[in-house]
């Protein structure tokens, strides 16, 4: 594991973004403060933000990420009348 300051990773990039290849972490520092960690995508945790296990999956080739920066449109449920449909498939599954 390495430490390097935010001037420093900004002037050699493709440096430390190699040494993350070879699955090694890197921990940026600010004023020698550790602020972030960059890690290789392989090495992925459980207790991540959806956005790093996107970008995960994407890099082993199973899905691919959006091309637009925009959000998705936010999902609007719909009313039906009857019973749920969760008792429904309750139900079928019994």
């Amino acid at each position: 594991m390495q430490l390097v300051g935010i001037k420093e990773l900004k002037n050699k990039l493709t440096y430390y973004l190699g040494i993350t290849k070879k699955g090694d972490r890197v921990i940026v520092t600010e004023r020698g403060v550790p602020i972030a960690v960059l890690h290789n995508l392989d090495s992925i945790e459980e207790h991540l933000s959806i956005e790093e296990k996107l970008a995960s999956l994407a890099k082993q080739g199973k899905i691919r990420l959006p091309l637009k920066k925009d959000r998705p449109i936010p999902f609007k449920p719909i009313k039906v009348k009857g019973k749920p449909l969760s008792e429904t498939i309750l139900e079928e599954r019994r």
